[in-house]
């Protein structure tokens, strides 16, 4: 029987929060900066080319992609990288307070 009842630590529930919210953030400026690049792109086609209306529309939904999705995604990364900082500070705290001195 494989239930998490049994001996050995238990997964700390948040640090298992934080991991999937950083997953997220990954993946959210993945999305949002791949809709940037992309809205670059056929914005300078376009401007060689010409704009279509089709292009047009396509360039302007990327760049609304890009500005709903990019900001949480950057917000909550720096979130995620300032509890790391701060647990880390705590652990050296605890390390220097346990030596013997």
């Amino acid at each position: 029987m494989n239930d998490r009842s049994g001996p050995g630590p238990r997964p700390d529930p948040i640090l298992e929060r934080r991991a999937r919210i950083s997953r997220l953030v990954t993946l959210g400026q993945r999305i949002g900066y791949s809709a940037l690049g992309v809205a670059m792109v056929l914005f300078v086609v376009g401007f060689v080319v010409g704009f279509t209306s089709a292009l047009t529309t396509a360039v302007l939904v990327l760049l609304v992609v890009a500005c709903f999705v990019l900001p949480p995604a950057m917000v909550f990364g720096y979130g995620v990288r300032a509890a790391d900082r701060h647990d880390a500070e705590e652990r050296a705290r605890e390390g220097v307070r346990r030596r013997p001195g």
